[in-house]
């Protein structure tokens, strides 16, 4: 259990990127493949404002990185391991809500 607080920071900044479905399209996007944000625009049907913006985000919580591509930008993932924990983090959690072992999950909305 991470008890030590830069442990603690690494999980909320994860959560904080998360946290907005226009990040996890982003960051699912970039799990296929680095790209040009007038491209993840274009194929997440968002505003490049609204894009740089969220770029800007993930950025800060250290999850993507930048890289020059002559006059361009590239975006990728920061580390491919965050690729394999999106898809073990949305396995798990579909895995979760197909087996509802807590029977009180419906009345306390719990589980």
């Amino acid at each position: 259990m991470p008890t030590v607080a830069p442990d603690i920071e690494v999980l909320a900044r994860f959560g904080r990127a998360l946290a907005d479905p226009i990040r996890c399209r982003i960051l699912l996007a970039l799990r296929q493949a680095a790209a040009y944000p007038a491209d993840l625009a274009d194929a997440l049907g968002i505003s490049r404002t609204r894009l740089s913006n969220h770029l800007a985000c993930l950025r800060d919580c250290g999850l993507v990185v930048t890289a020059p591509d002559g006059r361009r930008t590239r975006y990728e993932l920061a580390d491919v391991r965050l690729g394999h924990a999106l898809d073990d983090l949305r396995t798990a959690v579909v895995a979760i809500e197909t087996d509802r072992t807590c029977s009180e999950a419906d009345e306390k909305g719990c589980c």
